[in-house]
């Protein structure tokens, strides 16, 4: 579960200094981006993990928008970047910026460059700046995307989304992408490091539009409302079982712990 703070007073985290990698502006970096997409693992997964393209000229060929999709496994991140044309940019959580040593640069220096933007679970400062960057990225007419249900499903099912998908879209007057992706679970299955080659679909819906919700940002009632229309339009594209609940609760009770490079801020 990722966490947004509005407020800090009660957050002992927000008093920490914020480290110097999750406050850059990763959001121009672009021929990494094309490299990693077109020349090295864009055609290494077409031919591993063939993928179909349903409702691709839902994407707009120009203008923001807010993508929100389900998440089954940690490779969701590199197959819906494959299946849009334009740039997306995700928010990856900040140990993949903040790392020592050899690897942690190589983190640092991979998901930057592969479009994503480094977000602090713990709240505070850091929350918010990448918040901010996610609205910068909206702000100059660009794609970002996000995982509403905040972590991987335990087991196949579509959970409750997150709030913070409703407020991202009405604080940045843009409409909202629902995907649906299935098969990447058997690419990679949750708590497992061993890829399996496999079929993956990615079903992109027609975008949609909370205009008339603009005046409302902040209100709970009105952005959970918003937040279960996306996540029943990704439940009709990914065929899933829904689920009225927090996966982040749902795996507590297994210990399990979310991962994968992008997460999607919560208002709870």
């Amino acid at each position: 579960m990722v966490f947004v703070a509005t407020s800090t007073s009660s957050n002992p985290a927000a008093n920490q200094p914020v480290h110097k990698a999750l406050t850059k502006d990763y959001t121009g970096r672009t021929l990494w981006y094309r490299a990693f997409k077109y020349v090295f693992i864009g055609p290494l997964l077409q031919v591993l993990c063939p993928s179909t393209v349903e409702g691709a000229e839902n994407i707009p060929s120009s203008g923001a928008a807010l993508i929100a999709y389900n998440h089954l496994s940690a490779t969701d991140w590199l197959f819906v970047p494959l299946a849009v044309p334009r740039k997306v940019t995700h928010v990856a959580k900040s140990e993949y910026f903040t790392g020592t040593g050899f690897k942690g640069a190589f983190q640092r220096w991979f998901f930057s460059s592969a479009g994503q933007v480094p977000l602090d679970r713990s709240g505070g400062d850091a929350s918010r700046a990448a918040l901010e960057s996610l609205k910068k990225v909206l702000a100059k007419g660009n794609l970002a995307a996000i995982f509403p249900e905040g972590t991987r499903s335990p087991d196949g099912r579509l959970y409750k989304g997150k709030t913070g998908v409703a407020r991202i879209a009405l604080e940045s007057k843009v409409p909202v992408i629902p995907v649906g992706v299935i098969g990447t679970d058997k690419v990679l299955a949750p708590d497992s490091a061993k890829f399996h080659p496999h079929p993956v679909t990615v079903r992109i819906g027609k975008p949609l539009d909370f205009s008339r919700f603009y005046d409302f940002v902040g209100n709970h009632y009105v952005e959970r409302s918003i937040a279960d229309e996306i996540m029943y339009e990704i439940m009709r594209l990914s065929g899933q079982e829904y689920v009225d609940e927090y996966a982040s609760r749902k795996k507590k009770g297994r210990g399990a712990s979310g991962s994968g490079p992008a997460t999607a801020p919560s208002a709870a």
